[in-house]
């Protein structure tokens, strides 16, 4: 297993998809955390929390548009996040976290909790076939 994936907690790895958990949603101010389930992005944002980074809890569009807490890279390193589409608009995209050489950890409804799946898995699937770009969080906690 990765080093990185190696030091997330086993708690993470049993996180179900519940859509209606997303960063500012009234599911997630009443009761924070992971434990209830999450959406991909709130998944990925609990992740780089873990790993001292501060990401902002915006939803996909307005991550992909920030500038003041994240930095748009050309090429990912181990904990940036990777927002994929059907097109290459990013409002609605998924959000997952790079893990290393063309791998990346997201929580998705198709299979329901954390996997890793290499960048050819997204490609083969239309809701995922638009790599959207790479966001590096810029602020530590």
């Amino acid at each position: 297993m990765d080093p990185l994936l190696h030091r997330l907690p086993a708690a993470f790895w049993i996180v179900p998809y519940v859509g209606s958990r997303f960063p500012g949603s009234p599911e997630v101010a009443d009761l924070p955390g992971l434990v209830e389930g999450a959406n991909c992005q709130l998944f990925a944002y609990e992740v780089l929390r873990h790993f001292s980074l501060a990401p902002p809890d915006l939803r996909s569009s307005e991550l992909w548009a920030d500038t003041r807490a994240t930095a748009r890279v050309p090429v990912a390193k181990p904990l940036d996040l990777v927002l994929f589409n059907a097109t290459d608009d990013a409002y609605g995209a998924h959000v997952g976290v790079w893990v290393n050489e063309g791998r990346v950890l997201h929580l998705c409804a198709e299979v329901g909790r954390p996997v890793v799946w290499e960048m050819a898995e997204f490609a083969k699937r239309q809701r995922y076939r638009v790599l959207i770009g790479i966001k590096r969080v810029v602020n530590k906690t």
